[in-house]
């Protein structure tokens, strides 16, 4: 080994009758789409083939195919240097590269070390079978309850990475060709030396890695996004600028790598971006609902969360449709779609009924049912505002009243948090999980400080700007069609047939716009949620460059001088927000976890039982691989009542009662942390908030109570008692 010491310290290829009048869509007069005839001719007579024969299958001129070229380069371009910022800030943070294994895994906090841990597992499995044999049923995480993790905690990232490393090491392996590099490292301070290891073949190292490569790839279709949705490659540079001018807004997955959302937001990127496709193309293929259809799927599968935010999703879609920029059949097809996703999930999740339970599949059914009646609302109704209020309604009331009718016959209960969770928000209540939730700041509103960010680098005002000239268009379209009496509404089906017309074109629009204002609302009830306020707030800035909306400015070349006038005062804030976190330089280290790690793996069976507070089980977990009762991952019911149990360690109950409650878990060794005794503040110091440098919860350990067994044999004995207490 050597020693080393650490530091101190686009366009889419469519007919001219697939043209609406969108952002994107070029002129008539300047499509750069070839007849048919000619195409044949062309290839009939000179059989071309390579990039000339993909160029005229996809019927674009050698312009356009230029064009292309350069988007889907200045795509990768922005792709690699958002994984490089990634990379760089993570590793600045936490010196990652000159970490032991240990000081990785501590480094995953909370429910990130619960998801490591399955990882963990299927890579030190005797085959990759057994490994996910062990995490479908897995004794570790609940003890003594056998529970399905995959079913439960959406872990198939970890499964394809996991499936992967295996793999990759293996064919490595079996050529000869070294994966990684180690290091001896001196710590300092009298404590000893670590061996530290960097390259793929190191399991934590790969982990980060394809986390930092899914989420550069998500930068290229941001890029792609607004260039799309803008019709101008200016458009993409707008909105890749605002994101990394406002990036500490809007991720924070170079902090919190294995949270589920590091995995399934680039999904939805790619997801809005073919539904976008979707809504401006008037016939759809059956390949572009299908693609949206596995670009759902892969959003569904690795986030519980994900089925709220398509429910915002389905809502600003359905009231584009009451509003007429959204065909019934169109609708229909996506609604399709999302039901045939949520049905292959509800499989490959195992029955989660949560799925079956949440609004967001009940939302799926009444709004397939209005449109379904929709002849039958025009008769009863007058066309105009009555008939989209009493649809609104509809959806709203039956939405409402299907959910609570599955969760009572399926007896499901998981998501029952959330309600009570927005119930606090706007009323007196309180319990024991509302206060877990709202006792962290990201839980809470969201702050003043957040609009001020964003005043800064004028993302607000931009966004502002947009949404009031789409509404205001809006406004002006609804006013012409409630004057003409509202001859649209009674035929519902003549929609689809107006899909060219002006009304139809701004739907995309019309459609963003209420997305945006539903994950604004979604960010000022819940701060956390404001990830994907933010990304989205970057994507509509990418309007200022769209002909539709401010084609009137001016000449050819003012608008885009207006751009970039736009973009400077940007960059004096947004270039000060890159610098701050580039100056972020820390060193993890966590000695007291460490020694608590060490003590438990040296002087427990691997068969004890630990129960504590949430973060530390999952290091316990993780790193030790002893059997816990609780855990950070909050969504189950019977999971939250365990936690409440543990909890009353906290609480002013009697020895007597906490002793009980333990034992009814078969709680072996108790982790007090005396810290949480001592705090008075409401919200944990600013230090200790996830996106800054990760400074730990646990700063001093106890072992506080200690079960001992009476006649431990090979196995668990089911009569356990304090035999003695040590401090």
């Amino acid at each position: 080994m050597v020693a080393k010491y650490r530091k101190q310290s686009g366009k889419s290829p469519a007919t001219q009758t697939d043209r609406d009048k969108s952002p994107l869509v070029s002129p008539p007069g300047k499509s750069n789409v070839r007849r048919p005839g000619r195409e044949g001719k062309a290839f009939n007579s000179s059989h071309p083939n390579g990039l000339s024969g993909i160029r005229q299958k996809l019927g674009l001129t050698p312009s356009g195919a230029v064009k292309l070229g350069i988007t889907l380069l200045l795509a990768a371009l922005t792709g690699y240097l958002h994984w490089h910022h990634l990379s760089q800030l993570f590793e600045n943070d936490r010196h990652f590269s000159h970490l032991s294994n240990l000081e990785k895994e501590m480094a995953f906090r909370t429910e990130m070390g619960l998801y490591y841990s399955y990882y963990k597992t299927i890579i030190e499995a005797p085959s990759f079978l057994d490994g996910l044999h062990m995490i479908m049923n897995d004794r570790l995480t609940e003890y003594p309850l056998v529970i399905n993790t995959l079913k439960r905690f959406n872990l198939y990232p970890e499964v394809v990475l996991a499936g992967w490393y295996r793999m990759y090491t293996g064919v490595m392996g079996y050529f000869g060709i070294p994966t990684k590099m180690c290091w001896s490292i001196n710590r300092g301070e009298g404590l000893s030396p670590v061996d530290s290891c960097e390259g793929m073949g190191d399991p934590a190292y790969f982990y980060v890695a394809f986390v930092f490569l899914l989420n550069g790839a998500m930068m290229s279709l941001f890029f792609i996004y607004g260039a799309y949705l803008s019709g101008s490659r200016l458009g993409g540079i707008v909105t890749t600028m605002c994101f990394f001018f406002n990036h500490g807004e809007s991720t924070r997955v170079m902090w919190t790598p294995p949270l589920r959302e590091s995995f399934a937001y680039p999904f939805l990127v790619l997801q809005m971006l073919l539904l976008t496709y979707i809504l401006r193309t008037r016939n759809p293929s059956r390949t572009a609902m299908v693609a949206l259809g596995i670009s759902n799927l892969c959003f569904m599968l690795p986030w519980q969360f994900a089925q709220f935010v398509l429910l915002t999703q389905v809502a600003s879609l359905f009231a584009s449709y009451i509003l007429g920029y959204l065909g019934a059949a169109k609708m229909q097809s996506i609604l399709v779609t999302h039901m045939i996703t949520l049905g292959v999930c509800f499989v490959l999740m195992f029955g989660n009924s949560m799925l079956l339970t949440s609004f967001y599949a009940s939302s799926l059914v009444s709004i397939w049912a209005i449109i379904a009646l929709r002849d039958r609302f025009a008769q009863v109704f007058k066309p105009g505002i009555v008939i989209w209020l009493m649809q609104g309604l509809a959806w709203v009331g039956s939405t409402i009243l299907l959910k609570f009718m599955l969760s009572t016959v399926l007896c499901a209960s998981d998501d029952a948090h959330i309600s009570a969770l927005i119930k606090s928000k706007f009323t007196s209540y309180k319990d024991f999980h509302t206060l877990m939730y709202t006792c962290a700041a990201e839980f809470d509103f969201m702050e003043l400080e957040t609009p001020l960010r964003y005043l800064r680098t004028l993302l607000l005002p931009i966004n502002m700007l947009v949404v009031a000239v789409i509404a205001w268009r809006t406004v002006q379209d609804i006013v012409r069609f409630l004057r003409d009496g509202g001859k649209v509404s009674v035929k519902p089906d003549d929609v689809d047939e107006a899909a060219g017309s002006e009304i139809a074109a701004k739907g995309e629009l019309v459609y963003h716009s209420l997305q945006l204002v539903a994950f604004a609302v979604l960010a000022i009830l819940i701060m956390r949620l404001k990830l994907f306020l933010t990304p989205h707030m970057c994507i509509m800035a990418s309007l200022i460059c769209s002909k539709q909306l401010f084609g009137w400015i001016g000449e050819r070349y003012k608008p885009q001088v207006a751009v970039f006038a736009v973009m400077a005062i940007m960059a004096v804030q947004g270039v000060a927000n890159l610098q701050a976190q580039w100056g972020i330089i820390g060193e993890f280290s966590n000695l007291p976890q460490e020694e608590l790690l060490d003590w438990i793996q040296e002087n427990t069976q691997p068969d004890s039982v630990f129960a504590g507070a949430m973060p530390t089980m999952a290091s316990v977990k993780l790193s030790t691989g002893r059997p816990i009762v609780n855990h950070p991952h909050y969504e189950d019911s019977g999971l939250r009542e365990r936690t409440k149990l543990v909890y009353s360690m906290y609480s002013r109950m009697t020895g007597e009662t906490v002793r009980g409650n333990l034992m009814k878990l078969g709680v072996d060794f108790f982790v007090l942390e005396d810290s949480w005794c001592t705090r008075r503040t409401r919200y944990l110091p600013e230090r200790l908030l996830p996106q800054d440098h990760f400074s730990f919860f646990f700063l001093f350990f106890e072992i506080c109570f200690k079960y001992v067994k009476e006649n431990r044999k090979s196995g668990h004995s089911e009569n356990k008692n304090i035999d003695n207490i040590q401090y």
